[in-house]
Parts: C-alpha cells; structure tokens; sequence
C-alpha cells in the first residue's frame, strides 16, 4: 500500500553507558488514498481550479437552451430561433482554434479572461436585442460574438497533463473525471436553463449563464499556481499537420453525429427529459472507466470502444421498433450512454499524445469544434429522416454515425511514433 510522505521531526535523545545517543524519532506514515478520484483533487491547488472550471462549463449547457427558449418565446419563431445558435455553433468552429492557440502562446490567464469577456457581452448584448425588439440581425451578430468563449475543459486537460506529466495513470484518470464534469454539466444545463426562463423571465437562462461563465473563468485563471508554462514561440503548423490527426478529427466528427442525432429523434419521439438518461449512464460510465488502468495500446482501446459504442447504439433503435414502452426506451438510452465516455476519454488521450509539444490547448480545441461540427451534421440528419421516414427510423443515423466513427478509425487512425509528443507511456 502507498504511503503518503511525513515532514521530519525532532531527533530522540538518550544515555546510554554515559553516551549521548541521538536517535531518528520515527512516524508512521498515513496511508495514501486508494480512491483514484480522490488522489486526484488531493494534487495541490487542484480543487480550486477545479471548482472554477465546473462554474464555467455548467453555461456550456444552458446557453443554446436558453437562447431557443428567450427567441421562440419573443418572436413565435422556433426556425430563427434554430439559424441563431446555428450561426453561434458556426463562428465557434472559426474561432476557437484561434483563440486556443492565443492560449497556448500567451497563456490562460492573459487570453481567457478578455476572451470571456467579449463573450459575456455578446449574451448580454443577445438578451438585450430580444427584450427590446432589435431587428433580426443584431441577434446574429450577438450570439456570434459568443465564439470567442474559452474552451474550459481543454484548459483544465492542459493542467492535468502538466501536474502529472509522466504518470499515465493520473491522467487516464484525470481525463476520465473531466469526461465526466462534460456528462455533468451538458446534463444539469438545459434543465437549470428551462428551470431558470420558466420560474422568472424569457432571459433568466442567459443571463446567469454570462454570470456563471464570468466568475468561474476568473476563479480559474486566478489559480496561476497549476496554469501549464506557455510554450515558446515556435513556427510550427497546425496540429492538423500531425501524422494520425485528421482521421482522428474525422472519427470526432462522426461521433458528434452520434450524440446531435440521438438528441433530436429522441426528442422528437420521447421528448427531451429521457435524454438526461443517456448522459447519466455516460457520466458513470466515465468516472468507472477512470479507475480502470490505462490501456497499453490506445489504438486498440479506441478500436474496441467505437465498436462498444456502435453495439449499444442499436439498442434505442430496437426499443423503439419492438415496443412502445417508455421505460425499455429509457434503459436502452441508458446503456447506449455508457459507451460514450470511455470512447471520448480514449479520444482525448490519443489527441494529447498526437499534439506537438506546446499546441495542447489548440490540439484538444480542434478535436471539440470537430465533435461540434459533427452534432450539428447529426441534428440536421435525424431530423430529416424524422420528417421524411418517421421518427423510429431516425435511430438508424446514430448507429451508422458510430460505424464510420469506427470505420475511420481503424482507417487512419496511427499511435504517435518516436518524433510525436507523449505524454504519457502505457
């Protein structure tokens, strides 16, 4: 069993045959803990940045929710109210390379904090537009400017990896747990947002959003104690550029059809409080996946965790062809989250080892604007074959999402060889 290390004491004195010994005065050890979560956040000044972090991802979930509900509700248009956080999704795939990269040249502090500024204001500026009747641009323009939000998570994976470069074991867990917090957060957000804009008015959801974003992202970029060093400027390209890196993007891509397309045909089939099931067996799945030791061949992993994820897939689409029971719809949603964390935690881990020393920030940013990209493909998808060939049929988009994913994969994705960063050693 590890033990934990203990300051030195006072030595022993004492006589002996008219000698004075001096003698080691000995403690015992406490025991380290065994719970790897809890080894975890016992790493100096991670329960801070932790706690900032969560504070800012929570909105992640609220803003598009709160947005459709603020825009429907004033205008009585559900399609504009789809082309505005359509477009702010849009400008989030631009900008949030560029803005990760700032992070990486700069830092997160210097970067993070005016860059969510800017993005506070924009949901600000989009509240404003709706409560007073701005014309229809002005909401375009404001929810765009929300593009330049931080990529919170990616920043909190960049500290981990620099705590504990070295130990892949800390990290497989580290990025298990922030898989998780995404689960959490993605699950606790569009409920609070409705929550919000129902109980007390239309901009309720967006306004303690901007709120929540602010202050978790300051909390965070105060803890400078655990902020990765910036890496010197370098001209080294894209980490697109990177052997192994685009088919990795493209299996994201694949996978975010998975998760847009669940989303909508449940929601058009169910109703949407049943997908709060998926992410629940997603986020234990996630954190049990995290206790597990790391896989020695990753490539492998992602293999047998994209084919997981391909099998369970096809058991809401054969709830929803067999029965109409509402409840064997929920455990297949259940079980079919479960393969979701440990394919993005994989994912994440074979991106941090691909990326170029001092491009993580950029490097796990692409990989989120590909899964983006890949919800909105997925929601388009779904709800096209909701409306053109009913609404059981659509479950057949998520299995063949989570095919290509693991199609491409086994196509072109590689494990970095020796020129390729690595951060941790299986």
């Amino acid at each position: 069993m590890p033990y934990e290390r203990t300051p030195p004491t006072d030595p022993m004195l004492a006589v002996s045959g008219g000698l004075l010994v001096i003698a080691p005065r000995t403690v015992a050890a406490r025991p380290a803990p065994t719970n790897p979560y809890r080894r975890l956040l016992a790493t100096p000044g991670a329960r801070a940045f932790t706690a900032g972090n969560l504070l800012a991802r929570l909105p992640m979930g609220m803003f598009s929710v709160s947005a459709v509900i603020m825009i429907a509700g004033s205008r009585g248009s559900y399609a504009l109210a789809g082309a505005v956080t359509a477009t702010g999704l849009a400008a989030t795939a631009v900008v949030a390379p560029w803005t990760a990269r700032l992070v990486d040249r700069y830092g997160q502090a210097r970067v993070a904090v005016p860059a969510t500024v800017i993005a506070a204001l924009g949901s600000l500026a989009l509240l404003l537009c709706v409560h007073y009747g701005a014309p229809v641009w002005t909401l375009f323009a404001s929810y765009a400017a929300t593009a330049t939000t931080p990529n919170t998570g990616g920043m909190s994976r960049a500290r981990w990896a620099h705590l504990h470069r070295g130990d892949p074991a800390a990290l497989h867990t580290a990025n298990s747990f922030e898989q998780a917090a995404d689960e959490l957060c993605f699950m606790l957000g569009p409920a609070l947002a409705a929550l919000l804009c129902a109980a007390l008015f239309p901009e309720a959801g967006t306004l303690v959003g901007a709120i929540l974003l602010m202050t978790g992202v300051l909390i965070f970029a105060a803890q400078r104690s655990t902020e990765p060093p910036v890496a010197p400027r370098t001209h080294a390209g894209s980490p697109l550029r990177t052997p192994g890196m685009p088919a990795l993007l493209a299996a994201f891509l694949a996978t975010g059809m998975v998760f847009g397309a669940m989303e909508v045909v449940t929601i058009a089939h169910a109703g949407g409080a049943i997908l709060a099931l998926q992410a629940a067996g997603s986020c234990a799945a996630g954190l049990l996946y995290g206790s597990l030791r790391p896989a020695a061949d990753i490539r492998r992993r992602l293999l047998g965790c994209l084919a997981g994820m391909t099998a369970l897939m096809s058991l809401p689409l054969l709830a929803a062809s067999s029965t109409d029971s509402l409840l064997a719809l929920a455990g297949a949603l259940l079980l079919a989250g479960a393969a979701t964390a440990p394919t993005m935690v994989t994912g994440m881990t074979l991106v941090q080892r691909l990326t170029p020393e001092g491009q993580l920030n950029e490097g796990m940013t692409l990989a989120v604007t590909a899964l983006l990209g890949g919800i909105a493909a997925g929601s388009a998808t779904g709800g096209w074959m909701v409306e053109h060939t009913g609404q059981v049929t659509g479950y057949v988009v998520p299995v063949c999402a989570a095919g290509l994913a693991l199609v491409v994969a086994a196509a072109g994705v590689r494990t970095p060889g020796t020129g390729s960063r690595e951060r941790e050693r299986a």
